[in-house]
């Protein structure tokens, strides 16, 4: 059985990926997105390849574009 817990205890609750919810949460209210909105805010240059979090590099796409492009 899966110990939801423990796995928020061990991966999500850590300072780093607090962080990181917190920006992406940003992104979201800054870009007019709203809880339950089928939509992402994506960025252009991805945060892993140096991008920066700024609102010009970001744009809204829907959920399947924005995971079929991962960090590419």
């Amino acid at each position: 059985m899966r110990d939801y817990k423990k796995e928020y205890k061990e991966y999500h609750g850590k300072p780093e990926q607090i962080k990181k919810r917190a920006e992406r949460n940003t992104a979201r209210a800054e870009s007019g997105l709203k809880k339950g909105d089928k939509k992402e805010v994506d960025h252009k240059t991805p945060l892993s390849k140096g991008g920066s979090p700024a609102k010009s590099n970001t744009r809204v796409v829907s959920r399947i574009t924005n995971r079929k492009k991962y960090n590419k």
